[in-house]
């Protein structure tokens, strides 16, 4: 064991010795080169890139200034002007009926009892979204009143507009 420590000493000074022995030469730089060459070459590349970025300048500035103003990137076409109409004096269409739109409504069913004076019907009917059990008399939403329930169909009156609406049922 006495070697193996004496080994390892000698080892580990050696090292040492090795490594102050360079040490000095770290600092010391070679004195027969001159400093100025690489610096020459240095600032002839320098000159290059200055001359470079002064082209570069100029290429950038703009020879005109434009005539309008940019357009506008948020829009991708400026609307067509729509051609006039030609107006004829002599020749007037009268307006196009009005089409009405689809019922809003739907009779699903009729519900008959027995009465004195007859049978005593309420009709079944389906429309946004709910479902109105009504008799004559009766309003189906604000804008609707029943008038008359027969066995298979039943009148509404518009009540803003007195226009009928017939609601049928379908076999």
């Amino acid at each position: 064991m006495n070697l193996k420590r004496t080994a390892t000493l000698g080892v580990a000074g050696g090292a040492l010795a090795a490594w102050l022995a360079l040490a000095p030469a770290w600092g010391v730089r070679d004195q027969s080169a001159p400093a100025t060459a690489p610096r020459v070459a240095a600032d002839a590349r320098s000159d290059e890139l200055a001359a470079e970025i002064a082209r570069l300048h100029t290429r950038l500035r703009p020879s005109s200034s434009p005539r309008q103003p940019g357009r506008n990137l948020f829009r991708f076409s400026e609307p067509k002007p729509k051609p006039t109409p030609l107006v004829h004096a002599a020749v007037t269409e009268p307006p196009a009926p009005a089409v009405l739109p689809p019922p809003p409504f739907k009779l699903s069913g009729i519900a008959e009892d027995p009465g004195r004076e007859g049978p005593d019907r309420t009709a079944v009917i389906a429309g946004q979204g709910q479902l109105f059990l009504v008799k004559e008399g009766e309003t189906v939403t604000p804008r609707y009143r029943v008038v008359h329930i027969s066995a298979d169909v039943v009148e509404l009156l518009d009540v803003g507009t007195n226009l009928p609406l017939r609601l049928a049922m379908k076999p």
